[in-house]
This record gives structure tokens, sequence and C-alpha cells, in this order.
């Protein structure tokens, strides 16, 4: 028998209207999504029953911005939306193999938390669980937790580097086999196979032992997204899954050459870091459909909402002082997203866009990449981009939901079959198993196989 092509992996990345700005505005769109579990429920069995590897929820604690003008006319900002976790772990219960990734904060949460809430979703799920590991980067969810400001980029970070080898130091409280709940003997667990953590670092003291049993998978699937320096060196040691943001081909294969690169002095191989950049697609039968459908969704947009966009990215300076169709002025180094702003500033230049031009272009992908096209043409892309050495697989971002992942599974999935870039199964009941990693193994099992 021959070996199976490689195939591409591919996320349902959800926000609750959908990822463009006035998404929530379109006539079909689901406007209160935010607040409607069935919503979830139909999208969460729309992307399995397409054999998807998962859906990702990103998350902020604290709504963005405080520019009420441009805040009452959107939906995307985290102004209402359900709890990550708590609702994956209700869609766990109506799918059976679709993976759940939940974005959770090393600013302001605790690492105890984060690995308890996270191994629990692994067992509610059978295995399905991953978190995806950020700073925060919004002075606004500073203020929800007794900050007056953000803490510093590099902090972030260091502080992020440790509070993984916490989780994960959590995770492997318990052996696989640690509890036999004999009832004749009475031993409910085994003292020897608990492994008790006692973590004393630079900001967390944590003594263990977790109160959950070891995840299904061993670790719930650890992902991540960041792509500054700190940021990529924190995956090429910890991520297994990397979402990422490019523009261009060449933009995205030099940072998957870079970041697998990095992977062998960390004694890991490629395959171990699947990398995902965001794509943003409008699909249409013809062209001529898919661009009047994306001029459709532009036009809603209100210009108030359009700039507030670029403020996240302008380092504190006010945009709405410049004129709209003049040039992007000259702007600060921001303490927030510093690739993200690189990006955008770096897109304005090169295609000498005009303030008003930035704005409508990153109005739906927020520097993902973005394919307005047919099918065909969507999956040229995706196939240029999987075999070229920039990409593992995707991130997809419905421009309004719940018709633009519907338009995505009824037109691009039957397409990337053909071509047999895609699965038509799936080969495993957890997400690992789909998403083709290894299960890490507790310590003391490999110390066991070494001896």
């Amino acid at each position: 028998m021959g070996t199976i092509a490689r195939q591409l992996k591919l996320g349902a990345f959800l926000y609750p209207t959908g990822h463009h700005v006035a998404a929530w505005r379109h006539p079909e769109a689901q406007a209160d999504a935010g607040s409607n579990f069935e919503h979830y429920v139909e999208l969460a069995r729309l992307a399995e029953a397409a054999k998807f590897d998962l859906i990702f929820l990103a998350d902020g604690v604290g709504t963005r911005g405080t520019d009420t003008e441009a805040l009452s006319r959107t939906a995307t900002r985290y102004v209402a939306q359900f709890e990550p976790i708590t609702l994956l772990s209700a869609l766990a219960a109506v799918t059976k193999h679709i993976g759940f990734v939940a974005t959770a904060s090393t600013s302001y949460n605790e690492p105890y938390h984060i690995a308890r809430k996270f191994a629990s979703l692994d067992h509610i799920s059978g295995g399905r669980a991953g978190w995806n590991l950020v700073t925060s980067s919004s002075e606004h969810e500073a203020h929800n937790f007794g900050r007056d400001e953000h803490f510093a980029h590099s902090e972030r970070y260091e502080r992020a580097e440790e509070f993984a080898n916490v989780v994960l130091g959590l995770w492997d409280t318990w052996e696989e086999d640690a509890f036999p709940r004999d009832k004749e003997s009475g031993i409910f667990y085994d003292p020897d196979k608990q492994h008790i953590l006692n973590h004393a670092g630079k900001f967390f003291k944590v003594r263990g032992p977790l109160n959950v049993a070891r995840a299904p998978q061993g670790h719930p699937v650890l992902v991540q997204a960041g792509s500054s320096e700190p940021g990529k060196e924190l995956a090429a040691r910890t991520a297994e899954v990397v979402f990422t943001a490019h523009q261009t081909f060449d933009d995205a294969r030099t940072f998957y050459a870079d970041l697998k690169g990095r992977l062998a002095k960390y004694g890991r191989n490629g395959d171990a870091l699947k990398i995902m950049p965001g794509i943003f697609p409008v699909v249409g039968r013809t062209l001529a459909e898919a661009e009047e459908k994306f001029e459709q969704i532009q036009e809603l947009i209100h210009p108030v909402v359009g700039l507030s966009l670029l403020n996240g990215m302008a380092g504190g300076a006010d945009l709405s002082q410049y004129p709209l169709d003049g040039p992007i002025p000259d702007v600060p180094e921001t303490n927030a997203s510093k690739s993200r702003q690189r990006l955008l500033v770096d897109l304005a230049r090169r295609e000498n866009l005009t303030i008003r031009q930035l704005y409508l272009r990153i109005a739906g992908a927020r520097g993902h990449r973005q394919i307005v096209g047919t099918p065909a043409q969507v999956v040229d892309e995706m196939q240029h981009w999987f075999t070229g050495g920039a990409a593992d697989g995707f991130n997809v971002m419905p421009p309004h939901l719940p018709l633009g992942l519907r338009d995505f599974v009824d037109l691009v999935i039957p397409e990337l079959r053909r071509r047999k870039l895609f699965r038509s199964e799936y080969e495993g009941r957890t997400l690992r198993e789909n998403l083709g990693l290894g299960i890490p193994q507790h310590p003391a099992t490999r110390q066991l196989a070494a001896e």
C-alpha cells in the first residue's frame, strides 16, 4: 500500500457574527450570535460534518476600546459573547469528533485555573481540547483586573514562559493509571503515581497537585498565535499548533521556515508543530458573484468603525485628525500587538494606501490573507501555500455567519477533496489524532522506558 499523501488541516475560526467588522449588519447574519447557543450548535455540527479539525474561539477579558461611538456600532470587539470554555464544554455534548480550541490569557489568569479548566474540557469532550495561549495586549483588559496599565511586552512573554511550564507541570500531576478506584482494597488512587509540582519561580508559586485526572490526550493541545521574537521562541519550545497572520506567500514561507527551524534546539521535529495561517475567504460560484458578495459587506462599514479599527495599531495616535483619503502618518510603536502593527504599516506603505483604503482592506481579515474568488481560485491559493512550504493548514475566518461557513463547506471543501488535499473522514477520535500529533508521555513513563 502507498502512503497517504499529506493533507492540510482546517480550523473554523468563529467570531460570533463573523470576522468582517460589519458582519452583524449583513441581511443573512445571525445578529444576536454572541448570546445564541443554538447558533453555535448549528456551526459546530456544520464544521464537524465537513470534517474540520477544530473550532477556534478568540477571546478577550474585556471589551476592546472605550470609543462608544464606534463600539455601539460593532459586534466584533468582545462586546457581547460567551466565555469560550463554558461554550465549548456545552458544544462537546452535541458533537463527537471536532476539536475545541479556546483562547485564555496568561496575563489575567492563574496557571492552576487554566490547567484545571482545559483538563476538564479534555475529559468532557473525550480528548478534543486545545488551549490557545496568549498574552493579553489590551489596556482595557488590565482595567478589569486591578491594574492601571498593561504588562510591558517583554514581561508578558517572560511571564507566559513560566506560566506554560507550570500548566504543563500540573497536567503531569497524575500518571495514566494513577486511579485504580479499587473498591475491594479501598485504594482510590496510587500515591506513587501522583507527582506534586512544587513550583517556585519569578512570577508564580504553585504547589499542586492538580485535582483533575490526567487528560485523555495526555495534555490538551497547546496552541499559540504570537509572531514577535519572544512569541516565536515560546512557540518553538511549547506550541503544537500556531495560528498566524500573513498577507503574502513569501512572508508566510519565511515565517514557516523560521519557526520550524527553531524546533531542533528543543529536541522537536517539524511534524510536532502545525502552522495554520488565517484566511478570510469570500467565495462565489463565479468571480463576479464573489466580488459582489464582498462589495455588499464592505458597503456596510460605518466610517467611525473603520477608523477605530486602525486606532489599535496607531500606537496612541488619533487618526481622526488626519484626512481619511490621505496617507497613513508616522505612528509611534505600540505596547499592544507589535507584529500586527508592523504588518499593517508595511501594507499601507507597500501599496500606497490611504487611511480609508487601509481600513477597508483590513475590515474583514484584520491582517490575515483575504481571498475573494471562485472555489478553484481559493483552493489554488491554499494549495500554493500548503505545497510551497508556507502552511500546514488554515484557520478559516468566515466573513459572516452562518452563511460564510456554509459557503466554504459547500463550495471549497469539495474542491479541496477533488484535489486530495483534505480528508473525507476523521482519522481518530481525539484532536491530537486528527492533527497527526503525538500523545505526550508522562515523565515517569519516559523515565521507565529509558531505564
